[in-house]
């Protein structure tokens, strides 16, 4: 077992000795134990509030690096007539407090029937199921660990 206690920044050239699939939920867990996608068990003992995000690496307590990867899961992508539709939904759903992905031309959610409904509700807009990585936003007046994502 792999103990990870120190989250370093992405680095393509580093040579892991596991890769960590892990869901948006998942990877705002800091005390949890993981399967990796090489069958070792990493245990993560990382300090409270911790967020990881695609491609951090993880140091182990005996040195070794992990890569974390965001697994894909179930998302509803939200598409827009317009960039004001855009927004307006982003708005709307952000309002409600919902963990969500935005990008230029669409905002991912975790599946929910009403927030799916409000969106409808909105016009202007699509949204279709798919199963994608997730990374949501992080709150505004949260410190991440570090920048550069």
């Amino acid at each position: 077992m792999l103990t990870a206690i120190t989250i370093l920044p992405p680095d393509d050239r580093a040579t892991v000795a596991a890769t960590l699939a892990l869901t948006a939920r998942d990877r705002q867990r800091s005390r949890h134990r993981f399967l990796s996608e090489e069958g070792l068990t990493i245990y993560l003992n990382l300090p409270r509030g911790t967020v990881l995000r695609h491609h951090d690496l993880l140091l182990s307590e005996d040195q070794h690096l992990i890569r974390v990867v965001a697994r894909a899961q179930a998302v509803i992508v939200v598409r827009a007539d317009s960039p004001l539709d855009l927004l307006r939904a982003a708005y709307h759903l952000g309002n409600r407090h919902v963990a969500l992905e935005v990008s230029g031309d669409s905002l991912k959610f975790e599946p929910d029937p009403v927030l799916e409904a409000m969106v409808n509700q909105l016009g202007g807009l699509s949204q279709q199921r798919a199963t994608l990585p997730f990374e949501p936003e992080v709150g505004a007046y949260r410190q991440g660990h570090h920048s550069g994502h």
